[in-house]
């Protein structure tokens, strides 16, 4: 017998070629029917080690079940909270889906979280951050000319929270704007920004605007 086939059919693998097996021997195989309660229980096992919102093709690849098949459970799921009146429910939120409290039960949930502690924002910062979510971006300057006072705190504030963020303006200013951020859909439980209450008219024009900002600097 030669030494070729003394070895198996394996002795003549490259490295790379034994690398890729091996690498694929340690893969997490599994049938998605064999767990109780099937590719919905699945879905709630990783939705609940989630820190922020997961995408339905995230979702679909680890299960291995298709896009439609684990949209068509997610909204089942939803559903099934609701008509139960658990105290949690699936929700989508900024182009992902997550497990949040339902919004009856804020009361019970913001005194544990809080517990005592003053961590709402104040008026001065929510007035801020209405004015860059429906003006961005936009930037420092625009945002102190329709609040009529100095913003560089809350501005401050408001990116320290993860609500807003820099964006640096292309154009011929090199002004720093200011946008808001995924986490701000988040919690405000928007999918999009086009999902805000139409404000956006009752705020000053640009024109108006930039009138302000001269006369500030004037």
């Amino acid at each position: 017998m030669s030494d070729q086939s003394a070895q198996g059919p394996d002795a003549t693998a490259e490295p790379e070629e034994l690398d890729e097996r091996e690498g694929a021997d340690e893969q997490i195989a599994f049938d998605i029917n064999d767990f109780p309660g099937g590719a919905r229980s699945a879905l709630e096992a990783v939705l609940m080690v989630v820190d922020e919102p997961v995408t339905e093709v995230a979702l679909a690849s680890a299960l291995e079940l298709p896009v439609e098949d684990v949209r068509g459970h997610l909204h089942a799921l939803e559903e099934e909270y609701a008509a139960a009146q658990r105290g949690f429910t699936l929700r989508s939120v900024a182009g992902g889906w997550r497990v949040y409290s339902r919004s009856d039960f804020a009361p019970v949930v913001e005194k544990f979280v809080l517990d005592g502690q003053q961590a709402k924002l104040t008026q001065a910062s929510l007035e801020t951050l209405a004015v860059i979510a429906y003006r961005q971006p936009v930037s420092r300057a625009r945002v102190s000319a329709v609040r009529g006072v100095n913003v560089d705190g809350v501005v401050r504030t408001l990116t320290s929270r993860g609500l807003i963020e820099e964006v640096e303006d292309l154009g011929e200013s090199g002004a720093m704007l200011f946008r808001t951020t995924p986490y701000f859909l988040q919690r405000m439980g928007l999918s999009s920004l086009d999902d805000l209450p139409a404000l956006a008219p009752y705020l000053p024009d640009a024109d108006v605007i930039d009138e302000l900002i001269e006369e500030g600097h004037a």
